[in-house]
């Protein structure tokens, strides 16, 4: 094999083993960041050895071996844990003369628990969001410093520092590497599905910048939600969230135009939606509904999502559902850009006079006076009414408000467009 396709060939298997491998070590040596290190060591070696020796026939059971050698290495070094040096020295001395099916054998153990605890530590509400973000991203998704920074379109230097300082918070904080139980897991869920929600959507509607999509960050956070609904079968709301990133991003195709412009959610050529993502979609959010209880928030919203999947056209849409899907999502988990939403739904159930009275009290209440979604979906629904000059005026604020080049390009052509009262443009809506 040449050097590059060998270089090739480490680097997938680096995306495929490096979450299994940091978290198996991070077990061993109960420290995120060293056992991050011990796997880069092992990442260098590879670089190093296997263009002459070959991929080997593990490369995860050899990564792991390498960074454990290296683990006692430096316990010898340091002189840490003493007391266990000589169990660990014996432990990996066996281990060496076993064979490798052994070897196989002991990377598997409990990688399931390893995992789940990986994901626990990294979404660990010590640390702040951005930190929980880049550090889920850096150790469960693979991506190097650099890739997280471009994603987010923030300098390399603070992602690396958010990374660093987020090792040491868990290290100060000591922070137990363990899938938590009972009533703390349920609290510490709820922040790991923030996290991958948060990836996801900055992947699906980017804050800032000059594309409107960046599908890889959805791509990621899809693969880690999967990761955790295997992980995590009995948890109804990790269904939800996957079956909602599922079918979100069956659209994806859809939503940009030839050019890289938005096509909105009612303008989408439903044909080159992705059924077999709807599928999957579908089958999750059925798995989280048999689970029992009552739907999650992300459930919920997976359910909203489903009624445009189930839709061939936009007339088919059965909005008075969703108008009643996001009345129960405000009451479980209220807040203004739910209301928003909820605006929209019944302004399609019941009439556009009907949402702007929700909306007007929306910016009465001045919560969402800098989210550029309100004025344009004001904007919207008085055109509608044809109220143009002061849809127009709401389309120009919201192309202020907003930092995402194409979206900004979108509105003020729809605010052109109310110059001139017969030209009615399309819908502008949060769900897209």
């Amino acid at each position: 094999m040449a050097p590059s396709d060998t270089h090739r060939a480490i680097e997938a298997v680096w995306r495929i083993e490096s979450a299994r491998l940091i978290a198996g070590l991070t077990r061993f040596v109960r420290d995120v960041g060293f056992a991050e290190d011990l796997a880069q060591d092992a990442l260098l070696a590879a670089l190093e050895r296997w263009p002459d020796s070959g991929v080997p026939d593990n490369p995860g059971a050899w990564l792991m071996a390498t960074a454990k050698h290296r683990a006692i290495d430096a316990f010898r070094r340091n002189k840490l844990l003493e007391r266990k040096e000589e169990q660990l020295g014996h432990e990996l001395e066996t281990r060496h003369e076993m064979a490798a099916p052994d070897l196989d054998t002991a990377l598997d153990d409990d990688v399931g628990d390893d995992l789940l605890s990986l994901v626990f530590t990294s979404c660990h509400p010590v640390l702040p969001s951005e930190a929980r973000v880049a550090l889920t991203l850096r150790l469960l998704g693979g991506l190097t410093t650099v890739e997280i920074a471009r994603a987010f379109l923030v300098p390399e230097a603070t992602v690396a520092q958010r990374i660093v300082r987020a090792k040491r918070t868990l290290a100060e904080a000591r922070v137990p590497f363990e899938v938590p139980r009972g009533e703390e897991r349920a609290a510490r869920l709820s922040s790991v599905l923030e996290v991958l929600y948060l990836i996801f959507n900055e992947g699906y509607s980017a804050t800032a910048g000059d594309d409107w999509m960046r599908p890889a960050l959805c791509e990621d956070a899809l693969r880690l939600g999967r990761i955790l609904a295997e992980l995590a079968p009995e948890e109804s709301e990790v269904h939800g969230l996957v079956a909602l990133m599922e079918i979100q991003a069956s659209r994806a195709r859809a939503r940009i135009g030839p050019s890289g412009e938005p096509v909105l959610l009612l303008d989408q050529n439903r044909a080159r939606w992705d059924r077999v993502l709807i599928g999957r979609g579908l089958a999750a959010l059925d798995r989280a509904g048999r689970l029992g209880g009552a739907l999650g928030p992300y459930a919920l919203q997976a359910a909203i999502a489903a009624c445009h999947a189930r839709a061939l056209t936009p007339a088919e849409t059965d909005w008075a559902r969703i108008a009643a899907l996001y009345d129960g999502l405000a009451q479980l988990a209220p807040s203004p850009v739910v209301e928003l939403n909820r605006a929209v739904a019944v302004a399609m159930a019941f009439g556009p006079a009907a949402g702007l009275e929700l909306v007007d009290a929306l910016t009465a209440g001045r919560s969402l006076e800098s989210y550029h979604l309100l004025p344009s979906v004001r904007g919207d629904l008085l055109a509608k009414l044809g109220r143009t000059d002061e849809a127009r005026a709401e389309f120009e604020r919201a192309a202020s408000l907003t930092r995402n080049a194409r979206e900004r390009t979108l509105l003020l052509e729809r605010a052109a467009a109310c110059v001139h009262a017969s030209a009615a443009p399309s819908a502008d809506r949060p769900a897209s």
